[in-house]
């Protein structure tokens, strides 16, 4: 049978990152695709490898135009032949990265993005372990249909649920509401369910230059931040609030306003759960803030729905019917 190919995309990140001087200290991310390539032991048994370097980037500075160019990049790979794809990044913007590309992936190959805690000169380096699971992810028949994957830590995540939960434990990355949804053992990728996603949207040819803003609540919140954005520079706005997703009083009277002009998704900023539907009346409770124009973002986190709203508004204008109808099913299991 022949190897089959697998196409590494790199982007930088700690995974690709070395002391900047002889004597060690801080890194950057300097380490191309094919360098990455050739520190993995036994990569060659898996698959025959192609690589790229698309960036040398850390991970905060990537945006979403970056992100649409590498997905853009994965697609041109599949169609070419390769059985699925790699993408390797920084851990702070991996779960944003992925779960994009998860919005608008429309292969049935897998495409998988990894990372590492640790640079790769560091002693326990985890980098060359997370991009062979990440191909034998990408290679596995089972990993098919399932969109985008993260592999970390020889677990499988799925894209919409993942989140980094910790700052610099190598055990970082986790799915908090439902487990991942994989594992690698003794080189074998298995999966507990088969595979179940929702349909990707559709990519538009020419990319917007959109501004979605994501605000977190606080105690004693005024909703004066929220109202220091002017509705026509946005296409949206994005609130983290407390618990189920609630907000102050006064803050719910500024969500009133914005969503008069632009759509407004409360999620929670807990981590883990979702928002409310109907269990609070109070002002600033789920309840109050749907009577205001806002949408509940579900079990998406904040950073997924503020990604979700401004994939939608690169179509156009999002109204709130539409805006609803896309969280009732991405914001649920």
């Amino acid at each position: 049978m022949p190897m089959p190919t697998v196409a590494i995309g790199a982007l930088g990140g700690t995974i690709a990152s070395t002391s900047s001087t002889a004597a060690g200290g801080e890194v950057v991310p300097t380490l191309t695709a094919e360098l990455l390539v050739a520190a993995v032991p036994g990569l060659d048994a898996v698959a025959s490898i192609e690589a790229e370097t698309l960036a040398r980037l850390p991970s905060p500075s990537l945006d979403e135009p970056t992100i649409v160019r590498t997905l853009r990049w994965a697609q041109r790979a599949v169609d070419a032949g390769a059985r699925g794809v790699v993408v390797t990044q920084g851990t702070d913007t991996l779960e944003e990265s992925a779960y994009l590309l998860d919005l608008f992936w429309d292969r049935p190959e897998p495409l998988v993005v990894t990372g590492a805690m640790r640079s790769a000169e560091a002693p326990g380096a985890d980098g060359p372990a997370n991009i062979l699971t990440a191909v034998r992810c990408a290679v596995a028949p089972a990993s098919r249909e399932r969109g985008v994957l993260v592999a970390f830590g020889d677990e499988v995540h799925e894209a919409r649920w993942v989140a980094k939960t910790d700052s610099v434990s190598t055990g970082a990355f986790r799915s908090p509401a439902f487990g991942p949804a994989g594992r690698c053992v003794e080189g074998e990728v298995v999966y507990g369910a088969p595979p179940h996603r929702v349909a990707p949207l559709d990519l538009p040819a020419d990319e917007r230059d959109l501004r979605v803003p994501l605000l977190a609540t606080w105690l004693g919140d005024d909703g004066f931040v929220l109202d220091a954005i002017r509705p026509d520079e946005v296409a949206g706005v994005v609130v983290a609030g407390f618990g189920a997703g609630h907000v102050s009083a006064a803050m719910a009277e500024a969500v009133g306003r914005m969503a008069a002009h632009v759509p407004v998704v409360f999620a929670t900023r807990t981590g883990s759960g979702p928002t409310g539907r109907a269990m609070y009346g109070y002002p600033g409770a789920e309840i109050d803030l749907v009577a205001r124009g806002a949408v509940g973002a579900g079990w998406l986190s904040p950073v997924k729905a503020r990604l979700l709203l401004w994939a939608l508004a690169l179509r156009g204008p999002v109204d709130r019917d539409l805006l609803a109808a896309e969280l009732a099913v991405r914001g649920t299991p």
